[in-house]
């Protein structure tokens, strides 16, 4: 294990947690040291095994791998995070990189591409498809007119991390015990969201979000549920 770089798994979904396990530990350099759940478990784990590197989801039992790759480099680990999801590609790449990511793997092409990333990122490189390279260059060039780009772009990560909870169904209580915020603090992201997108009212916020849960879009106006 002394001569194997170490991969540290943030993931909350025990059977993708123990495929990729077993994916990794099959190369002859890699080794998996640890697990962890959420982020509490992830400081734990990033202290006592020393990883090489972590593997974070974005999606944490009361947290995010955005939050959690934020902290790892406002502490200056010097660990390299590979952000792993099966959420929105082009709304989360570059917000992972902009939070210090050093690549972004989608869970659809984790089983085909994980070790190719990890070996990229180790190398010091970022790994990106092509597709998101390319929506990120086209971002980069659209940036002053802001054309084609999600109305989700305007939230912070936190606002839409927040969004994200109100889809899964939580309440503005149950939300602020997860993220350990007040009620009020969480009252006032949901006020933030509703005028950057636009929305008038708490129903509509919460049609929205539910919406994009389920199909991953923003209509000009979601349908009642």
């Amino acid at each position: 294990m002394t001569d194997k770089k170490k991969i540290l798994i943030v993931e909350d979904h025990p059977i993708f947690r123990w495929g990729l396990s077993e994916l990794i530990n099959q190369e002859p350099d890699l080794v998996v040291c640890g697990d962890a759940t959420d982020v509490s478990g992830a400081w734990k784990a990033i202290e006592w095994f020393k990883p090489d590197l972590i593997i974070a989801d974005i999606t944490l039992e009361n947290s995010d791998g955005i939050e959690l790759t934020k902290e790892v480099t406002r502490r200056n680990k010097g660990i390299p995070v590979l952000i792993l999801s099966m959420h929105d590609q082009f709304l989360y790449a570059e917000r992972a990189l902009h939070a210090g990511a050093r690549g972004y793997i989608m869970k659809q092409e984790a089983m085909e591409s994980v070790v190719t990333a990890i070996r990229q990122v180790l190398a010091g490189k970022i790994y990106l498809n092509e597709k998101v390279k390319d929506q990120i260059l086209f971002n980069l060039a659209d940036r002053p007119a802001g054309n084609n780009r999600s109305p989700l772009d305007r939230l912070t990560d936190r606002e839409l991390e927040v969004f994200r909870m109100i889809g899964k169904g939580f309440s503005t209580r149950e939300i602020a015990s997860k993220l350990h915020l007040s009620i009020k603090t969480i009252g006032t992201y949901r006020e933030r969201i509703k005028e950057k997108l636009n929305l008038k009212h708490a129903n509509e916020l919460v049609r929205h979000a539910v919406h994009w849960e389920k199909t991953g879009e923003i209509p000009d106006e979601a349908p009642l549920l």
